[in-house]
């Protein structure tokens, strides 16, 4: 349930991101729906976030450290860059036009969503 809740909140994150950056959008790709693209793009970035996002904060931490942590969010651009470079052999229509205006901005935006969602929503770790 957990999982469901957490790629709910990416799906929310993403579509707010993509409502809110121009250069970042959502088409009608293989699947046909916009919906099902966004919430199996939500899945993908969900699995780049745990598989990838780790590696890159451990390899990029002085320099987020240096930043005074303003870095993460260049680190969270690159993973949506790089959920992006995934939906697109998937069938995926996901789309950023600029790295660092547009996946950066996007970023920030999801970030934002995210949190707000996560004191919102429950985790299911009060147990």
């Amino acid at each position: 349930m957990n999982f469901l809740i957490k790629v709910a909140v990416n799906a929310v994150a993403l579509w707010v991101a993509a409502w809110l950056v121009p250069g970042i959008g959502f088409g009608d790709g293989k699947f046909g729906s916009k919906f099902a693209t966004v919430v199996l793009v939500a899945l993908v970035f969900g699995l780049v976030n745990a598989v990838v996002k780790p590696i890159a904060k451990f390899l990029s931490f002085p320099v987020i450290i240096l930043t005074l942590g303003l870095f993460t969010f260049i680190v969270n651009a690159f993973m949506l860059q790089l959920t992006e470079w995934i939906a697109d052999p998937l069938g995926l229509s996901f789309t950023i036009n600029h790295f660092f205006w547009d996946a950066v901005l996007g970023a920030i935006v999801i970030t934002i969503v995210s949190v707000v969602l996560g004191w919102v929503l429950p985790d299911g770790d009060d147990d």
